[in-house]
């Protein structure tokens, strides 16, 4: 697949999605995932280099266990484009779980499934190139209508987009703003929202994209001072 900004341009990228969401699969997940990934890249303002993350956590009746942390710097090859951020993280995002020893069965990530224009987020992306679970939870929304939702934990609204629900507008702690939650690939949305509130702990972020998001903050501040 090319990736290379040089040889990729916008609408390209653009027809790889379209062809690639065709092959988005939204099947049921069954049970509990034994270990679970969350991915997340943080950025050097002074240098532009890319710090990626990839933190595997299991559950348990203790709480949250990291199990490992990968993570690399890089400098991206195709620039900043709303909508086509997968273009511009999935190398990293790939390189990350070729690296990983404890491999995870489903993957989260800090931004959009199918909740997206063209039903290609880069969680539905990297999950139909990995053949992996995977999931989306975003702070904001890309696309889409919805009602706002209760304000206890677990209240949630249908994400519509042109007459199709691409996910769940999910309160995932009390009084708190919500996050949109769509699946990315083999899972559906309702056990998208559920593992979302499976693995969210005290914070309204889940704990492997929190963890991430804390992983690669700590790497940018240790190698970019």
């Amino acid at each position: 697949m090319k990736w290379n900004k040089e040889k990729l341009t916008i609408k390209e990228a653009m027809s790889i999605q379209q062809e690639l969401a065709s092959k988005v699969r939204l099947i049921p997940y069954e049970g509990v995932p034994s270990l679970v990934g969350g991915v997340d890249l943080s950025y050097s303002k002074k240098t532009g280099k890319f710090f990626a993350g990839l933190v595997i956590i299991a559950k348990g009746e203790e709480g949250f266990k990291v199990i490992e942390e990968v993570g690399f710097t890089g400098t991206p090859d195709f620039p900043y484009v709303p909508g086509l951020l997968s273009f511009r993280e999935g190398p990293a995002v790939l390189e990350l779980v070729r690296r990983v020893k404890n491999r995870p069965d489903v993957l989260f990530f800090d931004g959009q499934g199918i909740a997206h224009p063209r039903f290609l987020g880069i969680a539905a992306h990297i999950g139909v190139l990995l053949e992996m679970p995977s999931i989306g939870v975003a702070k904001s929304r890309l696309v889409g209508k919805y009602e706002e939702p209760g304000n206890e934990k677990g209240n949630f609204a249908p994400l519509m987009y042109h007459r199709k629900q691409v996910g769940v507008v999910l309160r995932t702690k009390r009084n708190t703003k919500p996050v949109f939650v769509s699946p990315g690939n083999l899972i559906t949305i309702a056990d998208a929202m559920r593992l979302t509130l499976d693995f969210t702990g005290r914070y309204r972020i889940p704990e492997p994209t929190r963890l991430a998001h804390l992983f690669v903050n700590r790497l940018r501040v240790e190698q970019n001072p």
